[in-house]
């Protein structure tokens, strides 16, 4: 479960890079003075984690460089030689140009060169690749990710430069939380079909809501308390369809001239004649309303009243307009509230005979069709009547069934919407118990790699680092990855890129440690590890790796010769073992791709 090989049908492309079991270094170094102070050189040591990445069997991206420049790599073929658990070796075959045709090849000797070996000596050739990618999780066969695939932990296997942006939440699983935090939970020892399960049912009662929501909408004002309405005038309809048909197929329409006879009398003229008196009662109402808004007007003028006082001798003239003009406004006042009630009145009044006048104007039409139907004597223009009222009741009855199954439907949701509230309520709480449990036990998984996650923070920087996971107040999981000052409380440090890419690496290397018992992956890449760490925070790491490598894990490291801890006397800081590919900016041959930067 190491990386063994990587190499190409094109030696003169890209030399092979032949990793070792512990730790492997890709070095770039600068040569030229002109390209010192560059932040960027495009020498490929970023690249490599990418193509481990792509003979991963990654998806096809076109913004990736050997799809995005394609003109350039067509003729490749990659081949990545993988040391399983068991000591044998299984090689990935992966091109370019059929980037989707993948070829396996299982052998027992390491570091061997199939990029010579025709495509029908493989164990498998041209396989599809969502096919390929079901193989190949059978053959690295890590039952520490089980149930999900192998590359759902790829992302904290391979962290590249916008990988160490986030602890957790890598940049490929930008996303709904869904998708990532289920297999976090799972790494850090936690109960991931608890978290897995909650997710599928608040999304399928979020699916419930909506489409209750959508029910809802079509219905208009309705609700399931109307089922029983519905159901009653449903009855009624089919019932009055029932007789009209049999009206039809007896041709004897006695009973309907009864029948129109009856509604004719008792309840068409009845409901005119009511009606007619309201309008009356209505029209009265309203002329007094408005002989009422004419007559509130105050004919009083205190300055002529002053004018005559003043012609009369009248003493206390301006006191007497005085307590007019206060009385006038008053009663102004009062007028003005009145008048308020009297308009809103008449259009109540308006309102209601518009309506009044639009139901006698039906009435009006229908009375004058039930006459007709009454004086006509010819049976076939009675039976058409019937029929075309037969269907208007066919039609009513399509309608109300179709409103009925809506609001039955309507029904079944709500009691559904509640089951599945229930079931993430309990989901819930036992989610809660879980994290509970694995915080509070000594010996599981997630206390393991608190413990070594903290302990590498420590040995870098001299500062306890803190990890913690808890539910929110909806039960989702959040994950944290805090440093920690002298009295243990949380700091903003690790929000500096530094100290983040710090937790990055510690967090990576905790997991793989705290499942050395597993069948798991045994390596890591961490591309610019040494990038803005002071020479002390350097050594301190490098000491960290190499006690990692120790463990029996392969880190993969890359770096520029300037970040390198210094050394005494040019001691090397890496052996040449170590060092497993060498960069350089003087010309083509120093590339990754030897080849111009594209």
């Amino acid at each position: 479960m190491k990386l063994s090989r990587l190499y190409t049908n094109r030696t003169n492309l890209f030399e092979p890079v032949e990793f070792v079991p512990t730790l492997n270094v890709v070095m770039a170094e600068i040569r030229l003075p002109e390209n010192k102070d560059k932040d960027t050189h495009n020498l490929g040591k970023t690249s490599l984690g990418r193509l481990l990445d792509f003979v991963f069997l990654s998806k096809r991206n076109p913004k990736f460089f050997l799809f995005k420049h394609e003109d350039q790599f067509k003729d490749l073929i990659f081949f990545l030689e993988i040391e399983l658990a068991d000591a044998s070796f299984v090689t990935v075959r992966r091109s370019v140009t059929e980037a989707t045709k993948i070829a396996f090849k299982k052998h027992e000797a390491g570091h061997q060169d199939f990029s010579g070996l025709p495509l029908g000596e493989w164990d498998h050739q041209d396989v599809p690749f969502e096919r390929a990618r079901e193989l190949l999780d059978g053959l690295l066969d890590w039952r520490g990710t089980s149930p999900w695939q192998y590359r759902s932990c790829l992302g904290y296997l391979l962290r590249s430069q916008e990988d160490y942006r986030d602890v957790f939440q890598l940049g490929a699983a930008i996303g709904r939380h869904a998708y990532w935090k289920p297999f976090l939970a799972h790494l850090l020892g936690f109960d991931s079909h608890l978290v897995e399960r909650h997710y599928e049912k608040e999304e399928e009662l979020a699916g419930k809501e909506d489409t209750a929501q959508v029910i809802r909408n079509e219905l208009g004002g309705g609700s399931v308390e109307d089922i029983s309405k519905i159901d009653g005038l449903l009855l009624l309809k089919v019932n009055d369809a029932e007789k009209k048909q049999k009206l039809l197929d007896s041709f004897d329409f006695r009973a309907q001239d009864k029948e129109k006879t009856k509604d004719l009398v008792d309840t068409t003229d009845q409901r005119i004649a009511w009606l007619n008196n309201r309008r009356y009662s209505l029209n009265q109402n309203k002329k007094k309303i408005v002989t009422s808004l004419g007559d509130d007007q105050i004919l009083f003028n205190p300055d002529e009243a002053q004018r005559l006082f003043q012609e009369a001798g009248v003493l206390f003239a301006g006191q007497v307009k005085k307590d007019f003009q206060q009385l006038i406004a008053f009663n102004r006042a009062i007028t003005e509230e009145r008048r308020q009630y009297l308009l809103e009145e008449r259009d109540e009044i308006d309102a209601e005979l518009k309506d009044i006048n639009a139901e006698l104007t039906t009435l009006g039409r229908r009375r004058s069709e039930m006459l007709s139907f009454l004086s006509s004597t010819d049976v076939f223009a009675k039976y058409k009547l019937v029929a075309d009222e037969l269907v208007n009741l066919r039609a009513d009855i399509t309608s109300l069934e179709r409103l009925r199954a809506s609001m039955h439907r309507l029904q079944e949701l709500r009691a559904e919407i509640r089951t599945l509230s229930e079931e993430c309520g309990h989901l819930q709480s036992a989610i809660e118990e879980n994290v509970e449990k694995q915080n509070s036990d000594k010996t599981s998984r997630f206390s393991a790699i608190r413990v070594y996650f903290s302990e590498v923070v420590e040995d870098v920087i001299d500062r306890k680092a803190l990890l913690s996971v808890s539910p929110n107040k909806e039960g989702h999981l959040e994950f944290k990855a805090e440093i920690l000052d002298g009295s243990g409380n949380a700091t903003s440090a690790d929000t500096g890129h530094t100290y983040r890419k710090l937790l990055c690496i510690a967090f990576d290397l905790a997991v793989l440690r705290a499942h050395l018992d597993e069948k798991f992956p045994r390596f890591v890449y961490h591309d610019g590890i040494f990038e803005s760490l002071d020479d002390r925070k350097k050594e301190n790491l490098l000491t960290v790796i190499r006690q990692y490598a120790d463990l029996g894990l392969q880190p993969i490291i890359t770096l520029i010769d300037s970040d390198l801890p210094p050394r005494a006397d040019s001691e090397p800081v890496f052996t040449s073992q170590e060092i497993v590919v060498t960069l350089h900016d003087e010309g083509d041959e120093g590339r990754l791709f030897k080849m111009s930067s594209w």
